[in-house]
Formats: C-alpha cells, sequence, structure tokens
C-alpha cells in the first residue's frame, strides 16, 4: 500500500488504483445494490401492474402507453437534474435525496384514482428514480480501481435487474389480494427504509472530494477507512494525478472534449438504441404475451424470469468487458439478431415460444449491462456524474420513444408477432456504436503505451 506522510502530496487516483476491493467496497456496493434494486422495482411495476390499472381506472391502451411515457420523460429530465446536482453538491447527499424523493412518490401512486393523476404521478416518481443510477455508477467508480470499473457497475445493475424481476412475483402475490395499489404501499415503504440506511452508512466520494478541494481531514479520514495504515492527516494535499483539474463550473461542452468527441456520442447512440428496445419490450412484453393467449399470471413469471436471465447475461460479461473492452459487449446484440427474425416470421409453438423469449430478452438485456457498465468510466471525475447522467437521460429518448412505439403497434391491426422484427433495430445500433467506442479505446491506449515507451526509451 502507499503511504505518505504528513504535509505531503498523495495522489488519490495511484492510492485506489493499487488496491483491491475491501471491506468498504463491499459495504458500498451492498448499499448500491439495494438502492438500485428498489429502483428498478419501483421503475418497472407498472409494466406488470398496467392490466390491473387499466381495468380499474378505465384506461386504453394508448392512456397506458401515455402513463410508461410520462414515468420515463420524468426520468429523463431527472437523470439530467439529479447529474448535475451530483457533481454539484456530491454524490451522498444526491442519491439520499433522490432515494427519499422516489420512495416517497412510489407511495404515494398507490392513491392515484384518475388517469390525470397516474400521469402526474408517475411523471414526478420518474424523475427522482432517473437519477439514481448515474449517481450509484459514479460514486462506485471512483472508489475502484480502473480495471474493474465495468464489473463493479455491472454488479450494482444486478440489483437493479433483480429489482425488475421482482416486479412480476410481488404483483402476483400483492395485486389479488390488496389492488395494484397495495403494490406500490409495498414498494414506496420497503425504498423508504433502504434511504434511511443510507442516509446513515453512505460515504461521500473520495475522488470528487479531492477534484474539488474538499476538506483535507475528511478526506484523510476516507484514507484511513480504506487504509488504516497510510499516513495522512489535514495537512495532506490531495490530488489526482490522471485527470485534468476542472476549476469551472460544469459546461456540456465539456462532454465532447479530447477523445470524448467521439466517445459521447458514440455512447448515447448505443444506450438509446438499446433503451428504447429495452424499455418497449419491458412496456408490453407482459400484454404482448397476454396477446398471444399466455395468461396474465405466466406472462408476468416469464418476464421476471427473462429479466433475472438478463442479469446472468450480464454478469457473464463484466469480466470480458474490463479484459477485452467494448469489443466484448457486441457479442450480445449480435446474437439477439437471428433469435429476434426467426421470431418475427416463424409460426413457434406457444411453450418453445416463451423459452426463446426468455432467451432474446437475455442477450439484448446483456448488451443493455454492457452499454451501461461503461456510460461513466471514460469521463473525468469533475464531470463524471453529468457525464453519466447525461447518457442515461438522452438515452431515455428511446424510452419515451419505445413504449409510444409499442402502443401504435398494437393498435395498428398488423400481427402482434411482427413486433420482434422491429426490435431488431436496437440490438443493431448497439453492436455497431460499441465497435466504434472499442476501436476509439484502443486507439487511444496505443498512443498511451507509444508516449510511455518513448518517454522511457
Amino acid at each position: 500500500m502507499m503511504r505518505e506522510t504528513s504535509q505531503s502530496i498523495f495522489d488519490i487516483s495511484g492510492f485506489i488504483d493499487g488496491r483491491r476491493l475491501s471491506a468498504f467496497n463491499y459495504k458500498l456496493i451492498i448499499l448500491s445494490w439495494l438502492i438500485t434494486f428498489f429502483d428498478g422495482l419501483d421503475m418497472m411495476m407498472i409494466s406488470y401492474t398496467a392490466p390491473y390499472m387499466a381495468e380499474g381506472l378505465e384506461l386504453s391502451q394508448g392512456m397506458l402507453g401515455n402513463v410508461f411515457s410520462a414515468g420515463i420523460l420524468g426520468m429523463t429530465l431527472g437523470g439530467f437534474g439529479f447529474a448535475y446536482l451530483g457533481d454539484r453538491i456530491g454524490r451522498r447527499i444526491s442519491i439520499v435525496i433522490a432515494a427519499f424523493s422516489f420512495g416517497i412518490l412510489t407511495f404515494i401512486t398507490g392513491f392515484a384514482q384518475t388517469y390525470e393523476q397516474l400521469l402526474l404521478f408517475r411523471f414526478l416518481d420518474g424523475l427522482a428514480i432517473g437519477g439514481m443510477l448515474p449517481l450509484a455508477w459514479a460514486l462506485n467508480i471512483e472508489f475502484v480501481p480502473k480495471r474493474i470499473r465495468a464489473t463493479v457497475v455491472t454488479l450494482i445493475m444486478v440489483g437493479y435487474s433483480l429489482g425488475t424481476t421482482f416486479a412480476g412475483p410481488l404483483t402476483n402475490w400483492a395485486a389479488p389480494h390488496f389492488g395494484w395499489q397495495g403494490v406500490y404501499f409495498l414498494a414506496g415503504a420497503g425504498t423508504l427504509v433502504c434511504a434511511a440506511a443510507l442516509f446513515f452508512n453512505l460515504p461521500e466520494s473520495i475522488r470528487f472530494l479531492a477534484a474539488r478541494g474538499g476538506n483535507p481531514e475528511e478526506i484523510a479520514r476516507l484514507v484511513k477507512r480504506l487504509d488504516p495504515d497510510a499516513v495522512v492527516g489535514a495537512e495532506t494535499q490531495f490530488i489526482l494525478s490522471d485527470e485534468p483539474e476542472y476549476k469551472k463550473q460544469f459546461r456540456a461542452s465539456q462532454l465532447f472534449e479530447g477523445r470524448l468527441l467521439v466517445l459521447t456520442p458514440l455512447i448515447w447512440l448505443g444506450y438509446t438504441a438499446s433503451t428504447l428496445t429495452v424499455y418497449l419490450h419491458a412496456s408490453w412484453g407482459p400484454i404482448i404475451l397476454e396477446n398471444l393467449d399466455v395468461g396474465r399470471q405466466t406472462a408476468a413469471w416469464v418476464s421476471s424470469a427473462a429479466a433475472l436471465a438478463g442479469a446472468v447475461a450480464g454478469m457473464t460479461l463484466m469480466r470480458f468487458t474490463d479484459r477485452i473492452g467494448p469489443f466484448a459487449i457486441a457479442a450480445f446484440p449480435v446474437a439477439s439478431l437471428p433469435v429476434l427474425f426467426v421470431m418475427g416470421v416463424m409460426p413457434i409453438p406457444t411453450t418453445l415460444f416463451l423459452v426463446i423469449n426468455v432467451l432474446v430478452v437475455a442477450l439484448i438485456s446483456g448488451g443493455h449491462y454492457g452499454i451501461l457498465s461503461i456510460a461513466s468510466i471514460y469521463y473525468p471525475t469533475a464531470i463524471r456524474a453529468n457525464g453519466g447522467g447525461w447518457a442515461s437521460s438522452v438515452a431515455k429518448m428511446g424510452g419515451v420513444a419505445g413504449p409510444i412505439l409499442g402502443g401504435v403497434f398494437l393498435s395498428s391491426g398488423l400481427p402482434v408477432i411482427k413486433i420482434f422484427l422491429f426490435l431488431m433495430l436496437g440490438p443493431s445500433l448497439l453492436a455497431l456504436s460499441v465497435i466504434g467506442v472499442g476501436a476509439v479505446v484502443r486507439g487511444m491506449r496505443r498512443k498511451e503505451e507509444e508516449a510511455y515507451g518513448a518517454a522511457n526509451a
């Protein structure tokens, strides 16, 4: 471990990169995993409660599509807003505010009695839900070595995936007994308990504090929590040797400086295309299966199994992404294309179709977790929350369009099964985007190695 004396310069980036994961990191990952679980649960419940809402509130498929999109529009705006807060006032307090906000708003959604109220509550809930993931990514990325950042982000996203998976069983159990409202009361209450745990246990990002010239005593305490033997104190100067120093407030143009001029548009394109596919299928998946004569509860269980399979696929990809780079992410979307084509053009027995549906969702979700895992890692600490938040919010445009397009398709009179041909667009664009990101990153690393070799020749 690195040792420094008082009144010396202490490189936070070198210190973090030279470490392995410790109990501190595992506690932080578990806390982040828990809140992203509720983030996924609160976001996805609308898909499973929608049939009950449609019956109780007399909603058409077009109205449901608007409710889906209202939540995603809120998530889009919330991603921008909370990303700004995260880089302005810190990761910790922004995460706590977001957690309490969507816990309260999810609970309140259970009181909706009209279509208009449901639209409003879903939009407001989305504002808070949309801000959580980029902040959780940023906080964890800034406590782990670069070599395992994609892995840690994917681990956190497993919590999100399990939350989306649990939405189906929770609805199947609670809705028949307590109505769809009970699902929101239970999820909102659970979120608030988790938010309280974050308030008392979540640390501030050590890299954020160093980049912003934070209180040296607070930084020293965090260093000590990571390595009790480190010799640091209030007079130690803490620096980040691997990043540019930003003195001014965030400007959107910073997302396009240097290598980011190419990386940011590629990440946005792949993330948006993937989000369109994921949200279209997630929002309408259970209803699509019902239209194919699959029972409501069976459709919910199949959709939950598919979400769980997606989490497993994402976990199998994470170490390849850290070792090989973004090229590894392309494997899943490429593999999904022939499967989607077969689903859209060939008659398949119902049981086999359900199995294939789980497979294709796993492939689509695996690719989506891949783009999520790299959405923040190429941005400097001072703008990382904004980098991830802007990428997430721009991608939500695909999320807004997906449910609307699904509603239009299902109302068009075309065979429902043909929707799987349309879904091929997203994986195609995602694969092209991550291949482009991989090429840029590989070229960047080659130049760094050449420069290092020349300097040591």
